[in-house]
């Protein structure tokens, strides 16, 4: 495993391209800078650019649709107040995914629930970037993804389904650089055992 970059992808996965996600950092940068000078038609920007993936993200948590929306709507506030504050030493994409982490930890808390320990409601969406994508494979690869704790879809899904980097998952998740490598690691393991299994169970030949 290398210690400097996220291991390169299994075929079904599709790291988002450096130029968009810079051109995207850029975009939400003079979005963020609007918000600080009050304007709330960029948080409406900012708010429908993002609700789709905080929402996915929130999905590997938790299948309640009213704690994903609280979530957002929490998120968004403290985007809305925190704006000005804001100082370029993260993606943006990374300070909204943290801010996010952090109120789906607390409304959990909140009304006592634990993060989910399959993710069966968003099974496949992680990788179904593309419309024409192959629905088969898609389904095939959800079946590997739900089997996985929670913990190590979240990696994935911020790794391969946002483009960040091992340092801005750490700081999404609060938690040390190696714990995301390990993460990581022992998921794509799990992932390199469970697919070709599931994919003769899928084709209608006899897994092992």
């Amino acid at each position: 495993m290398n210690d400097d970059a996220i291991p390169a992808p299994d075929p079904a996965f599709e790291l988002v391209p450096e130029r968009a996600v810079n051109e995207g950092d850029a975009h939400d940068q003079a979005l963020l800078r609007r918000l600080a000078a009050g304007d709330r038609g960029a948080l409406a920007v900012l708010y429908r650019a993002y609700h789709r993936r905080l929402a996915r993200f929130c999905s590997r948590l938790t299948r309640r649709g009213d704690i994903i929306d609280e979530v957002i709507n929490d998120c968004f506030w403290i985007v809305w107040q925190k704006a000005e504050g804001f100082r370029g030493d993260s993606r943006v994409s990374t300070w909204i995914m943290g801010i996010a982490y952090r109120c789906a930890l607390k409304a959990l808390r909140q009304h006592g629930e634990e993060p989910q320990a399959e993710d069966e409601s968003a099974a496949g969406r992680m990788m179904a970037h593309d419309p024409g994508e192959d629905r088969e494979r898609i389904d095939w690869v959800g079946k590997g993804l739900r089997r996985l704790p929670a913990d190590q879809r979240l990696v994935l899904e911020l790794a391969y389904g946002g483009g960040h980097s091992v340092d801005e998952i750490a700081a999404i998740l609060q938690c040390p650089e190696g714990t995301v490598k390990a993460r990581m690691f022992h998921a794509r393991t799990k992932l390199r055992h469970l697919l070709p299994t599931l994919a003769g169970r899928h084709d209608g030949t006899e897994g092992p």
